[in-house]
């Protein structure tokens, strides 16, 4: 470590504040919770995921037009919307032999949303 650049990792509290720790406590989600909520952040690790949830943001879309868009085959996006609606970020519908695939709800355009503006900043 360079001596001009201070220490910043080294923490040296003895100190608990638990009127702190047990107010956090009692609002902590469950384990469950958290574990459903760090899988479904999993399927956000995934760039092509990101890309159909973005363009399924802007509009619905069928297996064959997500993969011209994203340069890929209808396999290889079946297979990501599989995940996606697995993990209810996504919906279909069906209008003859076309299944057309949408956002489940404005929850996911939220998350999606606060993410980009996020990584915006």
């Amino acid at each position: 470590m360079s001596p001009l650049v201070p220490e910043v990792d080294k923490y040296d509290c003895t100190v608990i504040h638990e009127d702190i720790v047990k107010k956090v406590r009692e609002n902590m989600p469950d384990e469950e919770s958290l574990m459903d909520l760090a899988d479904l952040f999993k399927v956000f690790a995934d760039s092509t995921r990101v890309k159909i949830l973005c363009a399924l943001s802007l509009s619905e879309m069928c297996v064959c037009d997500i993969a011209s868009l994203l340069g890929m085959t209808n396999s290889a996006i079946s297979h990501q919307l599989r995940i996606l609606k697995q993990s209810k970020l996504i919906k279909n519908r069906r209008e003859g032999k076309v299944v057309y695939y949408s956002l489940d709800d404005e929850h996911v355009n939220n998350i999606f949303s606060q993410g980009l503006s996020h990584v915006s900043e």
